[in-house]
């Protein structure tokens, strides 16, 4: 036991990983015949922490959009779309995940709650 006095437990340094290392990482062991726990040791990951990455994925969650915290998104118009100043209404489509319309007079408490609950 005098040899187990001396010894100090090694610390871990949390390290953060980016999204498109995620991402590939869950990539990994969605193919066929892969195993979490080896791709997980592969990468010094923990196997639960990879479970949650690939749930997180599976709802759309690991996308790049999805982990900028304030960034500029593409705006498409539809076909025959002209902007009307008097309609007071906006469309927003999350492909794959949902469709928001906005109407003039909308609650904004209400609509920052929605945005938000999107964000997670």
């Amino acid at each position: 036991m005098d040899q187990a006095e001396g010894l100090v437990p090694e610390r871990r340094v949390r390290r953060w990983r980016s999204v498109a290392e995620k991402r590939r990482i869950v990539e990994l062991t969605l193919a066929p015949g892969a195993s979490v726990a080896l791709v997980a040791r592969a990468h010094g990951v923990n196997a639960n922490q990879v479970f949650k990455w690939r749930r997180d994925f599976e709802r759309g969650e690991l996308s790049e959009l999805v982990s900028a915290s304030a960034s500029l998104l593409p705006v498409v118009l539809s076909d025959g779309d002209k902007p009307q100043m008097s309609s007071g209404c906006i469309h927003i489509e999350l492909q794959g995940r949902a469709l928001i319309s906005i109407e003039s007079g909308a609650d904004p408490a209400l609509l920052r709650t929605i945005l938000e609950s999107l964000r997670k």
